[in-house]
């Protein structure tokens, strides 16, 4: 059995390696969602791809269309030839997203809402925040009349507020956001600190190494289901008439450093956990050698045998 102070130094060693195991998901959560998604040029950079995804344009075909028709329901009776109308509205959005105007003013809005988000975050207001689509009308203005599209200058430019977050949800997520910024920072350092003193700690190093490995490589695993998880439970709380294909386009493609950061995980923490594996095996074959060696006797060459010769 071993003696007390070692089973003291192993048990140490296996909380810190522990801790330090499951705190290295946790932090790679913290700073994607810190780092990640609150840094407005990788938010649109991230986003940008979405305006070519097919089910992404047919949603905002879909969501536009409906906003257009109702627009004119308000403003002109056209209930006797809506079914005629329809049609025509639907297929000139859905021409309108495959333009270069759509594509910068898919850019120009998600840069707008993701400033103004950030913004409500960052402050102490307690208003509803909207956005001004004033700019983004301007520049798809510009563009289709760069491309000659008839009376694209007589398109109004309204200042028109849209909500993007209602009040009362601001506290609760400027306490989580503020939560986020410093356990994205924290969480990843005290990680690593937790894994080199279970290390130091322990009585047999090697075999910590490859206990750290296997443990990340074990939470980088269990982040990449959380993800897949998280997925699935988004799109079933969507409501029914939501897109759920263009839904999940955009949770596949916030959530691609994430799933990276996972794999990457696993990778690494396999990665070590067989170097220290293999390691181990060879510096075990090398003193077996000096063993063995050390233990043949040795013999004088006054001791050889003479050849008798017949």
């Amino acid at each position: 059995m071993a003696p007390r102070p070692a089973r003291l130094r192993n048990a140490l060693s296996a909380s810190l390696i522990a801790l330090a195991c499951l705190l290295a998901p946790c932090g790679a959560l913290a700073a994607w969602a810190a780092y990640d998604l609150a840094d407005t040029g990788r938010y649109v950079t991230t986003m940008a791809p979405l305006a070519g995804d097919p089910d992404v344009r047919d949603a905002i075909a879909d969501t536009v269309g409906a906003g257009i028709m109702d627009e004119v329901d308000a403003r002109v009776d056209v209930s006797p030839i809506r079914g005629a109308v329809r049609p025509y509205v639907h297929d000139a959005v859905h021409s309108f997203t495959r333009t270069e105007a759509f594509r910068l003013a898919w850019d120009a809005a998600n840069r707008a809402v993701h400033d103004a988000v950030l913004r409500a975050l960052n402050d102490e207001s307690e208003q509803d925040v909207t956005v001004d689509l004033a700019p983004v009308t301007a520049q798809v203005k510009r563009q289709l009349t760069v491309d000659h599209v008839p009376f694209a200058n007589r398109i109004p430019v309204e200042h028109t507020a849209v909500s993007v977050l209602p009040a009362q949800e601001l506290d609760r997520l400027r306490k989580g956001f503020h939560v986020l910024e410093v356990a994205g920072f924290w969480l990843p350092v005290a990680a690593v600190v937790f894994a080199l003193t279970g290390i130091a700690v322990a009585t047999c190093r090697r075999r910590a190494v490859t206990a750290t490995g296997l443990g990340t490589a074990l939470g980088g695993a269990l982040l990449a289901l959380a993800v897949m998880i998280g997925r699935r439970l988004t799109l079933a709380d969507l409501p029914e008439d939501a897109h759920q294909p263009a839904a999940g386009a955009v949770y596949d493609a916030l959530t691609a450093t994430l799933r990276q950061a996972s794999w990457l995980l696993v990778v690494l923490g396999l990665t070590v956990a067989l170097a220290a594996r293999l390691t181990g095996r060879r510096s075990l074959r090398l003193r077996l050698r000096r063993r063995r060696g050390s233990a043949a006797p040795g013999r004088d060459p006054a001791d050889r045998p003479t050849r008798v010769r017949a």
